[in-house]
């Protein structure tokens, strides 16, 4: 692992003025920095060494920088990689760092903006992400050692699909990341662990998304592309909100996890897929069967190794510690000293259901953190926002209109009243938001709008609050 003031790094950019000034600040922040003006050449270099650091131009004279970063990904071929482009596309910035990508900037680039994003590499090299992750998810309450137990027992049976489940915001993908960690042990960091959020693809680009496709597959398809099977081969491929596929295309999925076999969109060869498959879902499978929103065949399909994942008010012992090491990631990402919590605060987390969970949780730190000054050795706790949490008082307009709503569908189980409850809480408090609520409740605007089109009394609560 390099030291803090030493790392090797690999930048990869056409014009040659552009990539000597990075080279110098890269140099100047303790970096040894090989420049490539191709990706021949790029790989030419990662063939024979790894680096610590790649920074990337997207558009290069011999191919895109997208898919550099997937050879990369599946080789293990850098710690931290970092997309530099003139020509940003929101969608791709998004999907690319979800797959792992360290940050995505654009051009033109601010020298002490870029130097910042140097130091926060370095902080990541001394402490990988993984270990950081499962240090937020394990704790030393039973509900947590028997988690663990179970992530164990997953590990064991690489060719298993497994299936975790649990409420909005408890860790699942984190628990996914550690389950790819038991599953290759020490070629954890070689083998590529691959998520993919089903809410965030539109139904027309899924199957290209999942399993590539072939140039003239679709219109401005000019070339092949790989797609997130190819990439995460021989490692993991980890699919988030799998319920929300929809219907007419879990047909697709089934046949893939089946027989391990995938055909490109456009092709006629079918590949192999040897690796593992991990999915995640915030609902009840069987009740998404009983509304016909999902076929029961991919059910059984997936529910081959099922693990529980436990709200945070089932393992409060476990807050603080959770607590403290959210904070040092956040401190971390914001260049901070660490301030201590307050025993008070501490008894107050502990009072608080967390609807929201861990990503609750992160949310408040996040936000005491932010306006804690840093000079003081203690986190200000946004105590006001713990307390609604986050809700106007009782009688005031926004809230009722939201407290006062029933689903038009009286039968819910209780995993759906407790995420229609909290879906309510989150739009009272963002004031019928749905942007805003989307991203405090860590959905995609579209995943909450699929959700607001199954509860339309939250709609017209939300515009009669606006």
């Amino acid at each position: 692992m390099p030291t803090a003031e030493q790392f090797s790094c690999l930048l990869v950019d056409d014009d040659i003025g552009f990539a000597s000034m990075l080279a110098k600040l890269v140099t100047e922040e303790g970096g040894r920095a090989m420049v490539c003006h191709s990706l021949e050449a790029a790989r030419a270099q990662t063939a024979q060494r790894s680096f610590d650091v790649v920074l990337l131009d997207n558009c290069l004279p011999d191919g895109t920088g997208y898919d550099f970063y997937a050879e990369l990904a599946r080789r293990g071929s850098a710690s931290v990689v970092v997309m530099i482009t003139g020509a940003p596309e929101l969608s791709q910035a998004v999907q690319l760092t979800r797959n792992g990508l360290f940050d995505y900037l654009t051009k033109p680039l601010d020298a002490s903006a870029f130097s910042a994003l140097l130091r926060r590499a370095k902080l990541r090299l001394a402490r990988p992400a993984l270990q950081s992750d499962s240090d937020t998810l394990l704790g030393d309450s039973p509900k947590m050692r028997e988690l663990v137990v179970q992530l164990q027992q997953a590990a064991r049976h690489a060719n298993a699909t497994v299936l975790l489940m649990g409420e909005t915001g408890t860790g699942k993908d984190l628990a996914a990341r550690v389950l790819h960690q038991l599953t290759f042990g020490a070629g954890a960091s070689s083998a590529p662990y691959v998520p993919l959020n089903c809410a965030n693809v539109p139904a027309d680009m899924f199957e290209a998304e999942l399993f590539g496709s072939e140039k003239g597959a679709y219109t401005g398809a000019d070339r092949r592309r790989s797609g997130l099977v190819e990439t995460a081969q021989g490692g993991t491929l980890f699919l988030d909100e799998v319920s929300e596929i929809p219907l007419g295309l879990q047909s697709k999925l089934l046949r893939f996890l089946e027989a391990h076999e995938y055909r490109p969109l456009g092709g006629t060869t079918l590949c192999q897929f040897k690796g593992r498959v991990v999915t995640a879902t915030n609902r009840s499978l069987a009740d998404e069967v009983r509304a016909g929103r999902f076929r029961e065949d991919l059910m059984y399909r997936l529910d081959v190794f099922r693990i529980r994942m436990p709200p945070l008010r089932e393992h409060l012992s476990d807050l603080e510690g959770i607590a403290k090491a959210l904070l040092s990631h956040l401190c971390e990402k914001y260049q901070r000293p660490q301030p201590s919590l307050k025993a008070q605060d501490l008894q107050a987390l502990r009072g608080h259901t967390f609807p929201g969970n861990i990503r609750e949780l992160r949310n408040l730190l996040e936000r005491s953190l932010l306006r804690t000054d840093p000079a003081m050795h203690e986190l200000s706790m946004d105590l006001e926002w713990l307390r609604g949490p986050g809700i106007a008082a009782p009688g005031s307009g926004r809230a009722a209109a939201f407290v006062n709503s029933t689903p038009a569908h009286r039968s819910l189980t209780p995993l759906e009243q407790q995420e229609y409850e909290l879906i309510a809480q989150t739009m009272a408090s963002e004031n019928g938001g749905i942007r805003r609520a989307a991203a405090r409740l860590g959905l995609t605007h579209q995943a909450l709008l699929r959700r607001l089109e199954k509860w339309p009394e939250l709609r017209q609560a939300a515009s009669s609050s606006q």
